[in-house]
């Protein structure tokens, strides 16, 4: 068994793009890189009794991740959503209404394993519905030992107020970009710099550790009393930016974890976010240099 145990809980969904389908959501993406990292990981989600759901199965099956934890759904559709990539190679989505993951359930063996996760990674996006709402929060509440990271992910119209602060107390991390900090700054009464903006933030929710990726222009982490920034790394043969926000925060929790400085994660996240944007979708294959827990 590896060091740390790690949960990705939220949406499974596919990603439709013009030439081909990807499997990921932004939890299942985090597990997986939990998992190529070195970690134990599962994916706490629901999906339909179909034929995306078959397929989701044996696809995440096939890299490597624990699925016991992800329920199935007898009348509603796996999850999917109309992805497309700008010129730029950021990635843009169309979600449907009422599918697997907005009836989120927990089964017994999701319900088992919450006491012993050591960190679980939770989002907006299925939050949308109240069911699925719901489940999140029980799972979070069943697993007071866990480090909490609310990764926003702030998609179309589906987030609130409400939901956004009821997640951000129930956080120790919060992880989030640029234009999500400038889209919760009304709601929060934040203003200045982003660095002020987030400290505002950071210091309201008590929150342990806050991140802000920054796209190309790099990152800043905050907590310990300190801020690191930094500039980014050059993406070489960029292809497209699904899955490295959600492998940035795989690297900084499994960081967080074995206790490296801020310095350490920050450098290594950037690296691997830089690294997954060189390749075609959310869940690459990842050179073993990359591996924190050996």
């Amino acid at each position: 068994m590896a060091e740390f145990l790690i949960a990705g809980l939220g949406e499974i969904l596919w990603d439709v793009l013009a030439d081909s389908e990807e499997i990921g959501g932004a939890p299942v993406n985090f597990a997986y890189h939990a998992g190529v990292l070195g970690a134990d990981s599962i994916a706490v989600s629901t999906i339909g009794n179909d034929e995306r759901g078959r397929r989701a199965i044996k696809e995440l099956t096939r890299r490597g991740l624990n699925l016991e934890a992800v329920s199935i759904d007898q009348e509603h559709a796996t999850g999917f959503v109309e992805a497309s990539v700008d010129a730029d190679g950021v990635a843009h989505y169309i979600f449907p209404n009422n599918i697997a993951w907005d009836h989120l359930t927990l089964n017994a063996k999701a319900l088992s394993l919450a006491p012993k996760v050591d960190a679980v990674c939770f989002g907006t996006l299925a939050q949308r519905s109240e069911t699925a709402r719901a489940s999140i929060h029980v799972f979070l509440n069943e697993a007071p030992q866990a480090l909490k990271v609310y990764d926003m992910n702030l998609r179309q119209h589906f987030y609130n107020e409400k939901i956004i602060r009821l997640s951000l107390e129930k956080a120790h991390v919060l992880k989030l970009n640029d234009d999500e900090l400038r889209t919760v700054a009304p709601m929060f009464n934040l203003s200045g710099s982003e660095q002020k903006m987030l400290s505002e933030l950071h210091n309201k929710f008590d929150l342990k550790y806050s991140v802000l990726t920054r796209g190309g222009n790099g990152s800043l982490l905050m907590g310990e009393g300190k801020v690191v920034e930094s500039c980014g790394v050059e993406v070489q043969n960029m292809q497209d930016t699904i899955g490295a926000g959600d492998s940035f925060t795989a690297s900084v929790i499994i960081g967080l974890l074995q206790g490296h400085s801020l310095e350490d994660i920050s450098d290594h996240a950037n690296r691997l976010a830089a690294y997954v944007c060189s390749c075609k979708g959310a869940m690459p294959a990842i050179p073993d240099e990359f591996k924190l827990i050996k």
